[in-house]
């Protein structure tokens, strides 16, 4: 999976090349974000991990909440052994957050208290709260953070949920909770826009796919994003496979002379969000393995 560059751009693609094509997980820009539970023949965890190919692995979804109801739903995946899985992952460097929402499923904020409700749930549930009412499904693992992929639903409350989590970060004496979002490409995102105004949301996943608006004219989407959150980090998301998205699936070529070299330049641009595990499993996008 070569790359051909022009002599002017030699030495920054081949670096950039060599991160892709390799699956080195760098630190700093060249973070590599995967989502991670959407089908069943994508491996383990611990497997995604191991490949050395990503810094941050987001586990999806909770795909049912705001209701008095949380579904965890990881496309047949046992749940049993991912906590396990998400300390081997960490023991290694990698960040593993949990992804809410989905592309399906029944959730929404229907009020400041589930906002409220849904805060607690998480903390509790997945990070380092510990109510004895409230199963874990991850054992005594927790997660780095909370991400929000909503695409569905009321857009109200969701900022008060940012608001609640970030709070939590009182009882951590280092690190604390990574908060991100990951919004259609088209800007601006209604659902996710009063929660990145809160301006807790630390790392912003900019799906560039999914959405025909945006598909051609992928870098302009995405400049407008890094500009409108300055103070995040803004990842550039792409499918790993034309399975996933024909129209919006960029070649790492394409990628790179497209949209990568350009967005190296922006100062919050923080790295590469890939769609998904399973598909760059199988198309070899990024992970060798």
């Amino acid at each position: 999976m070569a790359f051909q560059h022009r002599p002017c751009c030699l030495l920054l693609g081949a670096l950039l090349v060599s991160h892709l094509a390799a699956g080195l997980a760098a630190t700093g820009p060249g973070d590599v974000a995967v989502y991670w539970g959407r089908n069943k023949d994508e491996g383990t965890l611990r497997e995604a991990c191991d490949t050395g190919a990503y810094t941050t692995v987001l586990i999806a979804f909770l795909s049912a909440f705001g209701h008095g109801k949380y579904t965890l739903d990881l496309s047949g995946h046992p749940v049993a052994g991912v906590g396990d899985d998400i300390k081997h992952c960490q023991s290694k460097g990698v960040l593993v957050l949990l992804s809410i929402g989905g592309q399906g499923g029944e959730y929404s904020l229907p009020s400041s208290q589930a906002a409220t409700d849904l805060a607690d749930y998480l903390w509790d549930a997945f990070l380092a709260g510990g109510r004895a009412s409230v199963p874990r499904p991850f054992g005594d693992a927790q997660v780095n953070g909370v991400d929000l992929f909503i695409d569905q639903g009321a857009t109200e409350h969701y900022d008060e949920l940012v608001r609640r989590l970030y709070g939590y970060n009182r009882y951590y004496r280092g690190g604390g909770i990574t908060l991100t979002a990951t919004p259609r490409c088209a800007y601006p995102d209604q659902r996710l826009q009063g929660a990145l105004a809160t301006g807790l949301v630390g790392r912003v996943h900019v799906r560039l796919y999914g959405d025909l608006r945006c598909t051609w004219a992928a870098r302009e989407a995405w400049e407008k994003w890094a500009a409108a959150y300055p103070g995040s980090r803004v990842f550039v998301g792409v499918v790993a496979s034309p399975e996933a998205d024909r129209d919006a699936y960029m070649s790492q070529k394409d990628l790179y002379y497209n949209v990568l070299q350009f967005a190296q330049k922006v100062p919050n641009y923080g790295g590469i969000m890939v769609w998904n595990r399973y598909y760059d499993k199988k198309n070899h996008y990024i992970s060798s393995s």
